[in-house]
């Protein structure tokens, strides 16, 4: 191999509170021969089994330099290692040179020791570590003694920063009855210092507030259920204080809380349950259809779809159409309706069965049959005064016009249908009745004609009668009579207007000389039916044609035609 290389290398010395290292750096002369261990051994196996008695020097190969330490946030300037030429015999003849990151700012160097040291505290989570670069220059030749050598100086982490947890404010939901171990939510924190320098990142979770409702996983953060049947209706929310804390939850470690609001949704768990067992109502007979009994309600502790229900009434038919019952979708109550007209008089009372059954049921947390419930209702109908009632809505009566007075036309009766059956008056009202052609006994109703009457002037008397109460509230009705005039012969025929027919000389017999109609205000079924003289000779020509008209007229009423209901003429032709 030939002669043994000379070495030369690095020293360096890390200084630390409880340990003093010294590590050597080895860097080979230009032209020195680099291999490791292994090779130097197996090259000394070799010359010893070739029996030579010259055993060459061991060589080493240059290694990297360990990293240098210097605790974060020390205020106090210290020296934290030393660089040291293995050539430098302390004559001071070696320059030390620092260089790199924070060379003169962070770090400095003695540079006729080589002591490394601090000028300022540190913060790791600023910055973890520093990359410098040391270079030994000879003072007299300024020239290197060693190669520039590269080394790391790392800021050793303490436990300077308290866990802070993230995405705050919790808020989570959970429905109520739960099974325990249903997860809630889950805490996450996070810590600035080293994860990988001792326990001062890790962290371990636990509950200040919530126990035994909650639990948390120590490791995870995780928040889960431990109490079984939580109740909604009981309790609607949970404020949870989870705790972290750094140093594995040691006793010199830095602690954190965050509180997690949690809320128990609704399940459908509770069924309606009326408070009373009987509901006691009354009405007036007269409301009118449409009105507001009352209103029931069955309390359901749940919410929202859960405590929706629909009311229903259940009885004999009769009662169950007089009243209805709806559900209010705002308030949940039933509302009962009146469906049909009441009478005190004909049924004073109303019991029937009300029930309220939930539209959406869960079978998991109750029967069938307890997401109902059932209660009583008793309406009573109050009295009320009411006005006379007439025997028939309409009267219609018939009279001939040649009545007597006096004569009876017909009768009205009214009735008071209360249960003191008040004593009634009867009355014409004035404004129908104004040619006063009937009166009315005031105590018993029978209309008697008051005053001759006239076919031919009024043939319908549209006359309103009252009955009214005599007891001190006076509540009356009225109804309308129609009395129609029957008619009699009782007007004469006559000509329709004033003729005056003439002649002329030369006239032959049998021609037409006038035409003329006749009419009567009477009214036959069958109309009217004159007497027509089909030829009429006078032996004088000096006769008056008004005389032969009378003639007419008087053969007329002689034949005693009946009276009709409207005037019709009859055509009378006179010829010479």
């Amino acid at each position: 191999m030939g002669g043994a290389e000379e070495m030369h290398g690095w020293t360096v010395k890390m200084s630390t509170p409880s340990v003093l290292a010294v590590v050597t750096v080895f860097s080979m002369i230009p032209g020195g021969v680099l291999s490791d261990m292994r090779g130097t051994e197996g090259l000394e196996a070799q010359q010893l089994a070739q029996g030579s008695t010259h055993l060459h020097r061991r060589l080493k190969r240059g290694w990297i330099w360990k990293q240098l330490f210097v605790p974060e946030e020390d205020p106090t300037p210290r020296v934290i290692g030393q660089l040291r030429s293995d050539s430098d015999r302390g004559e001071f003849s070696i320059k030390y040179i620092l260089s790199g990151e924070g060379a003169g700012d962070v770090f400095e160097i003695d540079e006729y020791s080589g002591e490394i040291r601090t000028l300022k505290k540190l913060d790791r989570e600023e910055k973890a570590f520093y990359v410098l670069q040391a270079q030994a220059i000879n003072r007299r030749s300024n020239e290197p003694e060693e190669p520039q050598s590269e080394f790391i100086i790392k800021v050793q982490d303490i436990n300077d920063n308290v866990p802070q947890f993230q995405n705050e404010p919790y808020v989570s939901s959970i429905p109520e009855m739960c099974p325990p171990g249903t997860t809630v939510a889950q805490v996450t924190a996070t810590d600035a210092d080293d994860p990988m320098f001792g326990n001062n990142a890790k962290l371990i979770y636990s509950i200040l507030q919530g126990e035994p409702y909650f639990s948390v996983e120590p490791k995870t953060g995780i928040i889960v259920t431990s109490w079984p049947n939580m109740d909604r209706e009981a309790r609607e929310q949970y404020l949870v204080v989870v705790q972290v804390k750094d140093m594995l939850g040691l006793s010199d470690g830095f602690s954190s809380s965050t509180t997690v609001t949690v809320s128990l949704t609704d399940v459908n768990d509770n069924g309606p349950t009326f408070q009373h067992h009987l509901y006691a109502f009354a009405i007036p007979e007269n409301a009118a259809v449409g009105t507001t009994v009352g209103r029931i309600m069955a309390e359901d502790g749940d919410i929202g779809i859960n405590a929706r229900m629909t009311y229903s009434l259940n009885d004999d038919l009769e009662e169950s159409s007089t009243f209805i019952i709806k559900t209010d979708p705002v308030t949940q109550e039933g509302v009962i309706l009146l469906a049909k007209p009441l009478d005190y008089e004909t049924k004073r009372r109303f019991v029937m069965a009300a029930e309220a059954v939930n539209d959406h049921v869960d079978t998991r947390f109750l029967p069938l049959e307890e997401f109902r419930d059932r209660t009583t209702l008793k309406i009573v109908v109050e009295d009320v005064d009411e006005p006379p009632v007439f025997l028939s809505p309409v009267y219609t009566w018939k009279v001939p016009e040649n009545a007597a007075v006096g004569t009876v036309v017909g009768s009205v009766s009214a009735r008071d249908t209360d249960t003191v059956n008040n004593p009634i008056r009867y009355s014409v009202d004035k404004r129908s009745d104004t040619t006063k052609a009937f009166k009315i006994d005031p105590n018993n109703g029978t209309i008697t004609v008051a005053r001759a009457l006239d076919r031919e002037t009024t043939n319908w008397h549209n006359v309103t009668v009252e009955a009214k109460e005599t007891t001190q509230n006076h509540l009356s009705s009225s109804v309308v009579v129609f009395i129609k005039v029957l008619d009699k012969n009782d007007n004469v025929p006559r000509l329709a207007r004033d003729y005056q027919p003439y002649i002329c000389e030369g006239t032959q017999a049998g021609e037409v000389i006038q035409l003329l109609s006749a009419v009567d205000p009477d009214d036959p079924v069958e109309g009217h039916h004159f007497i027509s003289l089909w030829s009429l000779r006078s032996t004088s020509i000096q006769t008056s044609l008004s005389e032969i008209i009378k003639t007419i007229q008087l053969a007329s009423w002689h034949a005693g035609v009946p009276s009709p209901a409207r005037i019709e003429p009859s055509t009378f032709c006179l010829w010479w």
